[in-house]
């Protein structure tokens, strides 16, 4: 496994493993962005690489465009040896790991914006969040020139964001949304779990639960969206010391809100847990 700090060092890591392999034969490259903290939902987003791709490069990159200025940059958990150990255990081939210098030379001024779209959900709650993500993926494109990126179904605006630019930059990427990683209670595996104490873990998995209720109403008939939501407000409005954020039911590739279920359509709530923000979501699919 290959470790590099600096893109010249991953270009040329990515050019030497297209490089052993004949012409003639399949050199799929997969790309799984990462901000590190790594755990089983990210290993998962890693093995649907190894599986379709004959090399799978991974980023850690703390992205610091993409925090707002009271959000939780300085505290993010890191945990660099403990990531390259799991990922060389999986078999990656490169871990691209640069500075912020690197990634952002000094006086830059271009940004990667999807109006619109960014300022939907968690858009809406973290302004110029997704500008951030949108232009440190397009130079992850770049640099490493992946055939195919994966990204978990947990962050579905994101997903949606990153196809919509994929989409209309023309970059030669298939995006891969990988499904949600949960706790055995339910909770979807988050790097942001490891600031929940005791008691609050106790409390978290009231979003997922939250979410089966409107799916469950949804399975009776149910299609009407603010029923739905009201079902799931219900379930949150039980859980003590959880502040909501948003729950909506959207199309999940325009994040538009949608009246009522009659395709395939995202239900997606984001709530605080103490001073945690999680998000979590379900494809209703009649």
């Amino acid at each position: 496994m290959k470790i590099c700090a600096t893109i010249v060092e991953a270009r040329a890591a990515r050019d030497s493993c297209l490089a052993s392999v004949p012409a003639d034969r399949s050199r799929l490259v997969g790309l799984v962005p990462t901000m590190g903290a790594l755990h089983a939902g990210h290993l998962s987003l890693v093995r649907a690489a190894k599986a379709r791709c004959q090399f799978v490069a991974v980023s850690i990159f703390v992205n610091p465009t993409q925090f707002g200025p009271t959000e939780d940059l300085a505290k993010y958990p890191r945990s660099f040896e403990a990531d390259c150990a799991a990922l060389e255990k999986e078999g990656v081939d490169i871990v691209f790991v640069p500075s912020v210098e690197e990634m952002y030379s000094k006086g830059e001024a271009t940004w990667v914006t999807v109006e619109g779209l960014s300022e939907r959900l968690d858009g809406r709650s973290r302004p110029g969040h997704f500008r951030g993500v949108t232009t440190v993926v397009s130079k992850l494109f770049h640099i490493i020139e992946p055939d195919v990126a994966f990204f978990g179904q947990k962050d579905a605006a994101q997903l949606a964001v990153i196809r919509r630019m994929v989409r209309d930059l023309n970059f030669p990427v298939e995006i891969v949304g990988c499904p949600i990683v949960r706790e055995a209670d339910g909770l979807a595996m988050s790097s942001r779990n490891v600031y929940l104490n005791a008691e609050e873990r106790k409390r978290a998995p009231v979003l997922n639960r939250s979410l089966q209720a409107a799916e469950a109403a949804f399975r009776a008939g149910e299609t009407s969206a603010s029923h739905l939501k009201a079902a799931a407000q219900g379930v949150l409005d039980v859980g003590a010391g959880v502040r909501l954020d948003y729950l909506e039911i959207v199309d999940p590739d325009s994040l538009e809100p949608v009246g009522r279920v009659e395709q395939p359509t995202l239900l997606a709530v984001a709530a605080y847990v103490g001073t945690t923000r999680l998000i979590d979501n379900i494809i209703l699919t009649p």
